[in-house]
């Protein structure tokens, strides 16, 4: 008997000390790193979700804006963090390709990190003045088939989701439409409306104000289905480039080791934040959509992504600036 009461006390005393140590996650702030510019898309979209995160959470991620190099300098800082879930960090559609575009990186792509989901993607647009003689995409390639070199688009930096759009249809429409970097977005389609230049490529959540505005037009859109925002305007595929499809998506990576548990739990956490309100009216207003996948399946988009665009990036000898 005494012996049952012994072995009850140390069972006792051992799922005691299991539960002190195994304290919910998070109890501290959690890090979210940014790699661009407060105030930019990937920002607002971490911050935004960082609001829904502190529900479940009981406290506000701290979001920190580590801009430079394409993404290396925040994802570098992300590599050399405890894989405990406290650092997280918040990557664009260029994270994966960066190994293409810059002579060295100083992590692995892909062995560096722990994939936990892609949270959000959106398409591009392909657009012209509002008083474009252009009326389709089918205008610009008979353009610049006839006078290839000629025909020029603006896009937001070199190796940015807009140029690799670009060349993207290049490369699958055998033409060869000149790109023209800006510092950004805006200034591309500020060199549009000037005409300065015929036409920009840019993520929805750029210029979706100015498309329903009024002053610029689109005359398609990158995915492979058309936008909800924009039903009425054709997909790339659709206007004379069979199996075109990109987008711009963003997704939460941790450092590499993190265990399968605590990927699990961040990961169902991000999944009940996209169903927030304030998150899906943020979306929808973007032109944006939820995905919320498995960390596996972000893995495996990711790779796929650098299969798709190396042979793309080399094509058209893109380098870092």
């Amino acid at each position: 008997m005494v012996g049952v009461r012994l072995m009850l006390t140390v069972a006792s005393f051992v799922l005691s000390v299991t539960c002190a140590i195994a304290d919910p996650f998070p109890t501290r702030p959690v890090h979210i790193l940014v790699p661009y510019a407060a105030g930019g898309a990937v920002d607002v979209l971490a911050r935004t979700i960082g609001q829904a995160l502190s529900k479940a959470w009981g406290r506000l991620p701290v979001v920190e804006n580590r801009p430079g190099a394409g993404g290396i300098v925040a994802s570098e800082v992300l590599t050399q963090s405890s894989p405990d879930g406290y650092t997280l960090i918040l990557v664009a559609s260029g994270h994966p390709l960066n190994q293409f575009i810059y002579p060295t990186l100083p992590y692995d792509t892909f062995k560096g990190f722990t994939a936990i989901s892609e949270v959000a993607s959106s398409p591009l647009a392909i657009v012209v003045a509002q008083d474009s003689p252009t009326k389709s995409l089918g205008d610009i390639l008979a353009a610049a088939r006839a006078k290839p070199g000629l025909l020029s688009y603006g896009m937001s930096g070199n190796g940015t989701s807009a140029h690799l759009a670009g060349e993207l249809l290049n490369y699958m429409a055998h033409v060869q439409i000149t790109s023209i970097p800006y510092k950004g977005g805006a200034p591309a389609l500020t060199a549009v409306l000037s005409g300065e230049i015929p036409m920009s490529i840019n993520p929805m959540s750029e210029v979706i104000g100015q498309i329903e505005g009024g002053t610029v037009r689109a005359v398609a859109v990158t995915t492979a289905q058309r936008s909800e925002v924009l039903p009425d305007v054709p997909t790339v595929a659709e206007s004379g480039v069979p199996g075109y499809d990109t987008a711009v998506w963003w997704g939460f990576l941790g450092p590499a080791g993190m265990p399968a548990d605590l990927t699990t739990k961040i990961h169902d956490d991000l999944v009940s934040a996209l169903r927030d309100p304030s998150v899906i009216a943020y979306l929808k207003k973007t032109g944006s959509a939820p995905v919320g996948s498995s960390p596996q399946e972000f893995d495996a988009a990711m790779h796929a992504e650098a299969a798709k665009w190396g042979p793309v990036i080399k094509a058209a000898n893109i380098k870092a600036e």
